[in-house]
């Protein structure tokens, strides 16, 4: 019999943290006939005295303590549980901010809960099911962890032609090479400029017989994007240009993908790589300059952890690392960039959680 019947998502409101719960959800739907609650739970947005006081130091204590401390937790943040307490649930979430509020739901309504990633402040512990990527170094002695190689996603390749044929229905796609371009942002191991743009990006052009479908992320950075939207504006070979801080709303990187042949991504973005990767792409793995951390360096954290992940990706044939020196044409020689391994993290921590 199943532990629970339903999986509601703790949401940060980052679209890649939703997307990795999401896609967990999704497949225990389809592999347990589990339901996915339609309704979202936002967590709040919080002053400078919950992010000390109530994330930082009170957060420990739903770790030790039961259901009472977990809901008079849940009500000093505003979140509501009463309409759980009946039902067998299981509470997924991705990423620090949501975590906490995963835990105190499960606790206060004793259901189940899941964490994606590995909490900074909580660890993995305390929760019923862990799904941690391999390069953040989860205990592999742990049996309520499963480590995974990328970050699972939403992605289902069933479903990409028909989400493409209906996003780019005005668009003539069929018969070309289609080359999607995901561009990411600075962030703290990583940064991206417009000299970086013009001299990596300018050189696509060159690219014959090919149509593009550009995209990038909310930490591309207003400036960047300008220097991208000067490269390929009034390029006639551009089908698409997304930038993020003109139209966040109208993202669509399933679509994206079930067009694309070829995708290239910038490393600083496991998911966006984990979710090319998932829908069947061998991705070409555009590097970017790098924050430098002599101790961070020296220790394996930083922007060096992700490098065994890239190795490892590229080991397995998923990924193609361009390296220092990017060869964008010889990339682009086959009609299409496609792995053919049935790479999907998503579908195996359902399986996983399944067979606990």
């Amino acid at each position: 019999m199943l532990k629970f019947e339903r999986t509601v998502i703790i949401s940060d409101k980052i679209r890649g943290h939703i997307h990795q719960s999401l896609g967990i959800a999704e497949w225990l739907e389809r592999l347990g006939g589990i339901t996915v609650d339609p309704a979202i739970i936002n967590i709040p947005d919080f002053t400078l005295f919950d992010r000390v006081l109530k994330l930082k130091l009170f957060v420990r204590g739903l770790e030790v303590h039961g259901g009472a401390y977990s809901r008079e937790w849940l009500k000093s943040m505003g979140v509501r549980y009463r309409k759980y307490e009946p039902e067998s649930t299981l509470f997924i979430s991705a990423g620090s901010k949501a975590a906490p509020f995963c835990l105190a739901l499960a606790k206060a309504t004793k259901n189940k809960c899941a964490v994606v990633m590995t909490p900074s402040v909580l660890g993995t512990k305390s929760f019923d099911y862990a799904i941690v990527p391999k390069h953040d170094k989860p205990d592999p002695k742990a049996e309520n962890v499963l480590t995974t190689l990328g970050a699972p996603n939403h992605i289902y390749i069933p479903t990409l032609k028909d989400v493409a044929s209906h996003y780019f229905a005005d668009k003539n796609l069929e018969g070309h090479k289609v080359i999607a371009v995901l561009v990411g942002g600075s962030d703290k191991n990583y940064s991206i400029n417009s000299r970086w743009a013009k001299d990596v990006l300018s050189p696509l052009l060159e690219i014959k017989d090919a149509k593009f479908l550009i995209t990038t992320s909310r930490r591309t950075g207003e400036g960047v994007e300008d220097t991208v939207a000067e490269i390929f504006s009034g390029c006639p070979s551009v089908e698409l240009m997304f930038l993020y801080s003109k139209m966040p709303s109208q993202n669509s990187i399933t679509a994206i993908l079930g067009a694309a042949t070829h995708v290239l991504v910038t490393e600083d973005s496991v998911s966006m790589v984990s979710e090319a990767v998932t829908a069947g792409f061998k991705v070409g793995l555009i590097r970017l300059p790098r924050i430098t951390d002599p101790i961070k360096h020296m220790l394996g954290y930083g922007a060096r952890r992700f490098d065994e992940f890239f190795a490892e990706m590229s080991e397995n044939g998923l990924i193609e690392d361009f390296g220092a020196h990017v060869n964008f044409p010889r990339f682009m020689e086959a009609p299409e960039q496609k792995h053919g391994l049935g790479f999907n993290e998503a579908k195996r921590a359902a399986e996983w959680i399944l067979s606990r």
